[in-house]
């Protein structure tokens, strides 16, 4: 499954904001400095889909606000996921 996302760093918590056009957004507690931040928002998401942190990867937007991820057998869907039309 994959997930279009625009995050917000140095939030006061780790939490899902809401949609926002064609993407969710997200805030994250750490900053985006070497990494941190990419780091804390794969935890942040493997915990909300009930996955282990190894299978969320950043497949877009490596140092953008703006990112797309990649999650391996999500077991939970915190957050209403569309279908992807074809």
């Amino acid at each position: 499954m994959e997930l279009t996302l625009r995050v917000k760093p140095r939030a006061p918590k780790d939490a899902f904001i809401g949609p926002d056009g064609d993407h969710y957004r997200v805030a994250i507690k750490a900053p985006p400095v070497e990494g941190k931040g990419n780091m804390a928002l794969r935890k942040f998401i493997a915990d909300a889909f009930g996955v282990a942190p190894s299978k969320v990867s950043v497949i877009g937007g490596e140092q953008s606000r703006y990112k797309r991820l990649r999650i391996q057998a999500p077991r939970s869907f915190p957050i209403p996921v569309k279908p992807r039309s074809q």
